[in-house]
């Protein structure tokens, strides 16, 4: 018990900036490292014979997000209904939304598996994907995908822990599974001459991992949240808060994924118009890939403020704590922009060695490797210039979740970055079909979502300081 108390942060009482600080920290490692699979992927697969590898599992993100990210919002309710009894002192149903949680994770795990696995090669085929490029796609998506039940179990324990304040038991864990998936990736890229297939094996392996070491650390927890196979349910009270929360929130990532694989699709327009496709690879595609993993390390450091606001949020609307509740966002806003400068700015600085490690290097004016490069060096220009203004948006999101306004949080984001950028692939790209079109898109929407999310907080907040009403509100 003493140990349990230990790891978990009292986020209804005391000063906050530093506790926020203290819950983020470990919470960034932890989703680092996460995204350091992925990474892992690209970097060791770049070692290998295959020239097309980085571009093959490069193209596949936008739609893998676009399958998992139902079940990863279903984790994001299960994360602000755990928290809210836990801050209303509601232990009961804490252990319930728990057990609840568990059962939906491999419940949509399984079906987005079986999902991915039917329409990869269709889907990646109509995002512009074509011969070796499409088929080395293909094989890595439908690895991938078998171990997605795995992968969905990690996200929801992992929300689990963080509702409760443990953050360091994820880092840890997922510090040694990341350990085993890099190792794993060397040694079936470099000893038996695998490409993506031997990345996707390693992944599937460390996430099954995860899951397991996760869930017997759950099982040893002294408090409401402890798992016992026995307590595994579909309570309907629980599973309708978690809906509430996790429906809005995946339709939101599985839509921005949309808008993303369109813009993959229009990134390789641009490339088959400057090179052709039986290219020994596809260079533009190449450099926004290696670019783009680049960027999901900033995008995950300041994406950990996000998941504290939703926790701190949660637990304090939860305590019905609406003035503190104001002071969460004040830190989250602060934390959130000295991360995005940081993260953003270091790994422009640092774009040639960074991009190297993509085998993205410099090259002489009109070489595929010069074509490369450039289309990363334009990536990164576009995007970083304004990397805090996507901090402010996702922040200003995880404070309307934590409040219970998820569908408020999802129309916003949706009209704000998803449609507006459909509408100026469809408009302005059209009219000029090039990169820095492309990448434009980005900090407009950007801006105009964290304004309107931030505006909705506000008014949100007092609503309910003069109701001082507690429950979930559409």
């Amino acid at each position: 018990m003493v140990a349990t108390k230990k790891k978990s942060v009292c986020m209804t009482e005391g000063p906050l900036f530093g506790k926020i600080l203290l819950f983020i920290l470990p919470l960034m490692a932890t989703n680092l490292l996460q995204t350091f699979y992925n990474a892992a992927d690209m970097m060791i697969v770049g070692l290998s014979s295959e020239p097309d590898a980085v571009g093959a599992v490069g193209i596949t993100g936008a739609f893998i997000s676009l399958v998992i990210n139902i079940f990863v919002g279903f984790a994001t309710g299960a994360n602000v209904v755990v928290a809210r009894h836990l801050g209303a002192r509601e232990d009961d149903r804490a252990s319930r939304t728990v057990h609840t949680s568990l059962v939906i994770a491999l419940l949509f795990g399984t079906v987005s598996a079986l999902v991915g696995l039917l329409i990869s090669r269709p889907v990646l085929s109509l995002m512009g994907a074509e011969g070796k490029l499409l088929e080395l796609a293909t094989l890595y998506t439908q690895i991938y995908f078998s171990g997605v039940p795995f992968l969905a179990l990690t996200n929801y324990l992992i929300a689990i822990f963080r509702a409760k304040g443990d953050t360091k038991t994820p880092l840890y864990i997922l510090a040694a599974a990341g350990l085993l998936n890099v190792l794993l990736n060397l040694f079936f890229v470099l000893v038996t001459g695998l490409s993506v297939e031997g990345v996707a094996l390693a992944t599937m392996i460390s996430n099954v991992f995860s899951a397991l070491l996760l869930l017997l650390k759950l099982s040893r927890d002294s408090g409401p949240c402890r798992f016992r196979f026995r307590l595994l349910c579909l309570d309907r009270f629980a599973f309708k808060k978690i809906l509430y929360i996790g429906v809005p929130a995946g339709i939101q990532g599985s839509l921005f994924a949309i808008s993303n694989m369109l813009i993959q699709s229009s990134i390789l327009q641009v490339n088959n118009a400057m090179v052709p496709v039986d290219s020994p690879y596809q260079p533009v595609v190449k450099g926004s890939a290696a670019a783009g993993n680049l960027e999901n390390f900033a995008y995950t450091a300041q994406n950990s403020v996000y998941q504290a606001a939703i926790t701190f949020t949660s637990q304090n609307a939860g305590a019905a704590k609406y003035e503190r509740i104001r002071r969460v966002m004040l830190c989250s806003y602060t934390i959130t922009f000295c991360i995005a400068t940081l993260f953003s700015g270091t790994i422009f600085l640092l774009r040639e060695p960074l991009l190297a490690l993509y085998d993205v290097v410099p090259g002489e004016v009109g070489t595929l490797e010069y074509i490369a490069f450039d289309a990363a060096r334009l990536r990164m220009i576009y995007m970083y210039s304004f990397y805090f203004l996507l901090a402010f948006m996702e922040t200003g999101c995880g404070v309307l979740r934590g409040l219970g306004r998820s569908i408020s949080s999802t129309v916003i984001s949706l009209v704000g970055a998803c449609v507006f950028r459909v509408v100026w692939l469809t408009t302005v790209f059209r009219a000029i079909p090039t990169l820095d079109i492309i990448f434009l898109s980005y900090p407009i929407s950007w801006a105009f979502t964290a304004l309107t999310q931030f505006l909705c907080v506000v008014f949100a907040l007092r609503h309910l300081t003069k109701t001082r009403h507690t429950d979930f509100d559409p």
